[in-house]
């Protein structure tokens, strides 16, 4: 018996998979969990608009990346610490404070934890950091940290 997967299954398949069951294994499991149905032309057609649907959505999220992409690389986010003898700077600059300092100043919201950063920045003057916005989109944000008054 040929079943559409709505979950994945151990050993079997993944979410949206025709698998071939035996049709004990389909009766007595796999339908009664509601892990899948059977491949019917109506269930096969739902597949594939849901799919298409998908492709979509994904394909809309992606545009959107590219768009906040080119606004944060267009702009810049200034931040100040304070400093004390020598240039010596006290604390760092997080990427809670550049996400925080983004909406402030750009009025774009930015998740903390695509704020690719390696370490906190700890030195004064202009700083590329990188931001994943989607899998496929990395955008160069500039972060000028000044000195405090």
């Amino acid at each position: 018996m040929k079943v559409i997967l709505l979950q994945d299954v151990k050993a079997l398949g993944k979410k949206g998979e025709i698998v071939n069951v035996s049709d004990g294994y389909a009766r007595n499991f796999i339908l009664p969990k509601k892990m899948g149905v059977e491949a019917t032309g109506k269930n096969l057609n739902d597949l594939k608009l849901q799919k298409n649907n998908e492709v979509k959505v994904a394909k809309e999220h992606l545009e959107a990346a590219k768009e906040l992409a080119a606004k944060l690389e267009g702009g810049k986010v200034t931040l100040q610490i304070k400093v004390g003898e020598g240039g010596r700077t006290f604390g760092s600059v997080s990427s809670k404070e550049i996400a925080a300092a983004v909406k402030e100043q750009m009025g774009l919201d930015i998740d903390k934890k695509k704020i690719q950063l390696k370490e906190t920045i700890k030195t004064l003057g202009t700083h590329n950091v990188p931001v994943k916005l989607h899998p496929e989109v990395t955008a160069e944000l500039k972060v000028s940290v000044t000195e405090e008054n």
